[in-house]
């Protein structure tokens, strides 16, 4: 099938359009004000190996922890911190028994974290051209209304699903592309240990409300976004294979990278709307339950024989 040009520009519109109307915000503040000048030293070079990215991501959230709306609560700060955790699990892995090319792996890390650094640094000026997938997070990042598991998640959407396809390119540039290789097996290890670590992850973030919910579902939230890993790293991979076809041509591939961050940005944007819409049931059906469960406690306590007593007298 050949490459659709005037479906995909008009599915760049669209999507745009969208994901306006599902924003709703006015005039959005870019920067790293008060840590400008911090944050510019720790993005000036990019790493070269999966220690530098991880000592990158440590400074990182020293700073960003020091940043508004009070400190330990900036919520690019939240996306940062599980960002640093999954990649030192992911540095623990390169030398194990299930990792067959381990240089590939660790090029597709240093890669992939290059295009978050990237988007931290173009946030800090004015014409930067960040990616709409990442400044869905970034415009919040002094939202006390955005809870900090929500803004992990949104740093997860915008890096899986706009970087992780292009970190992947750049690394078939650098080493080749890998055709039936070992390197899809390795690119899977890192789904085994997003199944391990996200569930306490998501805990340590969770607010009391979302608390509840985990506890009423069990382990089938866990079940879910398992299933949520395996297909958004599977579409990632497909997703770069198409990138990959069309690499000699720059027009065209711009075309694909821009559908491709618009639809990441509203699926943040969808996001924050049916989380939002969830909390207000949640706490609906629980004030509700809550309500019919101390009426329920007055008339048993009155019908009891204390309570007849007590109201006799």
């Amino acid at each position: 099938m050949g490459f659709e040009r005037a479906r995909v520009e008009s599915s760049a519109e669209r999507l745009r359009d969208g994901r306006r109307r599902l924003n709703g915000r006015g005039t959005v503040v870019r920067g790293w004000e008060p840590a400008h000048l911090e944050m510019a030293e720790a993005l000036r070079e990019p790493p070269e190996d999966i220690a530098g990215v991880i000592a990158r991501l440590k400074v990182l959230q020293q700073i960003l922890d020091t940043l508004p709306p009070s400190p330990g609560n900036n919520r690019v700060a939240a996306f940062n911190s599980l960002y640093l955790t999954i990649t030192e699990q992911v540095a623990d892995h390169l030398r194990g028994p299930d990792v067959t090319d381990a240089r590939w792996l660790e090029v597709l890390d240093v890669e992939f974290a290059r295009l978050y650094f990237t988007a931290l640094a173009s946030w800090a000026r004015p014409d930067g051209d960040t990616p709409d997938a990442w400044e869905v997070l970034f415009c919040r990042a002094h939202d006390g209304e955005v809870t900090a598991l929500e803004a992990a998640v949104l740093g997860v959407n915008a890096h899986i699903n706009h970087d992780l396809a292009l970190a992947l390119v750049a690394t078939w540039r650098r080493l080749g592309y890998p055709g039936d290789g070992p390197q899809h097996p390795d690119y899977l290890v890192v789904n085994k240990i997003f199944y391990k670590h996200i569930p306490p992850l998501r805990r340590r973030f969770a607010t009391a409300w979302q608390m509840q919910i985990d506890r009423c579902v069990g382990d089938l939230d866990d079940w879910t976004q398992r299933v949520l890993v395996r297909t958004t790293r599977a579409m990632a991979w497909e997703q770069a294979e198409r990138l990959w076809e069309l690499q000699d041509d720059k027009d065209d591939l711009a075309r694909a990278h821009t559908v491709m961050d618009r639809v990441a940005a509203i699926a943040g944007e969808t996001l924050l709307t049916g989380v939002g819409i969830v909390r207000v049931l949640w706490l609906t059906a629980t004030a509700a339950v809550t309500r019919t469960w101390r009426r329920v406690r007055r008339r048993t306590k009155a019908l009891s024989p204390a309570g007849a007593e007590s109201a006799s007298s």
